[in-house]
């Protein structure tokens, strides 16, 4: 709708004097402290959402390196024991012709996790530094998080199969290294992390984008 041939002002909901639930997504007027649907605290905005981000998301990142770098996998045989880190039991995969199996644990995890840690990344900074990022794209990044976290514990689970497939009659046995532990660890933490970004910052950002473009 127009007036007067300017677009019509869009009202956010803080404007509006409300304050939407988080949990259950009710709306409430902006008083209102508790959530009298589902229980859930109501605050208008997350002061300290970006603080808990960045903490976890450091704890995450910190768990990351010993998952890659301890192995993954012991096999024993025998009397003979080997083990192998995440990229390189990917690369034995590939080396014995199955392309497959490795191409789905190098991107459960090397790619997915990094994507993971840049996008947070990505949507903290955006959100603290106001100018030269849309709107668009921090709400496509947020989006993004948000869907491959599902994807994030695929790598814990090869592990557990395998551990529970492979036992060759004593002959042969497959057990957890202690990167698995390392590994849910971080991909723990980098869920919390994307879970403590209050997305409503995303339109104060956008909020303060439009006011410094008007004094520009």
């Amino acid at each position: 709708m127009e007036l007067a041939g300017k677009p019509e002002k869009t009202v956010t909901a803080r404007e509006a004097g409300l304050v939407a639930c988080t949990r259950c997504t009710r709306a409430w007027p902006i008083e209102t402290e508790v959530c009298g649907r589902c229980g859930a605290k109501l605050v208008s905005r997350d002061t300290h959402s970006l603080q808990r981000v960045w903490a976890l998301w450091l704890v995450g990142l910190m768990c990351y390196v010993p998952a890659n770098t301890y192995p993954m996998l012991r096999t024993q045989q025998l009397f003979s024991v080997e083990e192998s880190t995440i990229i390189g039991g990917a690369v034995d995969l590939a080396h014995y012709g199955a392309y497959g199996i490795a191409t789905i644990i190098l991107v459960a995890s090397v790619v997915i996790p990094l994507s993971k840690f840049w996008a947070i990344a990505f949507l903290a900074i955006s959100v603290q530094r106001h100018g030269g990022i849309a709107t668009g794209k921090r709400l496509l990044m947020y989006e993004v998080v948000e869907y491959i976290g599902r994807w994030s514990m695929i790598d814990i689970f090869v592990v557990a199969i395998l551990s529970a497939l492979v036992q060759l009659q004593g002959l042969a046995s497959i057990t957890p290294g202690p990167a698995a532990f390392f590994f849910a660890l971080s991909v723990i933490f980098t869920m919390l992390s994307a879970q403590a970004f209050d997305p409503r910052m995303i339109w104060d950002a956008q909020a303060t984008d439009d006011e410094a473009s008007k004094h520009v």
